[in-house]
């Protein structure tokens, strides 16, 4: 507990926190490491999905090009280490408010829809996620449909 007030200080001074570092506790990196798990459900990251990823993340988290790529490795080890959802999950919960948690399920549909056509397994994981992360079924299928009206051919599922 402490070692925590003592990070949220340093983080809110500018000083402990290293720029480009993302550790463990760092709810960019759980976020990121279930993109990666999205983007890579049916194998390889591929080039569009690690497109799409390295500007979701930039934009979201007000990262440069390198920290961007960075976090991208940093969240595909991540990724390969895990057993399940719920390590990633569990530290987005604590950390975000609700409004943060359906970001991250809207940026899970943005990385789905890289191919142009959402996967069941895609899909799957994307439910499962939301779940842990308390979206409702109503806001999880608004937020598809809002990603899929951005679509090129716009239309919702």
């Amino acid at each position: 507990m402490l070692e925590e007030i003592k990070r949220l200080f340093g983080e809110l001074s500018g000083g402990s926190r290293q720029p480009g570092h993302f550790d463990d506790n760092d709810y960019r990196l759980a976020a990121a490491a279930l993109l990666v798990h999205e983007a890579t459900l049916d194998g390889e990251l591929s080039a569009a999905a690690r497109g799409k990823l390295r500007s979701l993340l930039m934009t979201q988290f007000s990262l440069t090009d390198a920290l961007a790529d960075e976090l991208i490795e940093a969240a595909i080890a991540a990724d390969r280490e895990a057993v399940d959802f719920y390590h990633f999950t569990s530290l987005l919960m604590r950390t975000l408010n609700e409004e943060g948690r359906a970001r991250i399920i809207e940026m899970l549909w943005e990385v789905a829809y890289v191919n142009g056509r959402v996967s069941e397994f895609e899909d799957n994981m994307v439910w499962r996620v939301a779940d842990l992360l308390a979206i409702s079924p109503h806001e999880r299928i608004a937020l598809r449909q809002r990603v899929a009206a951005r679509q090129p051919g716009g239309s919702a599922p």
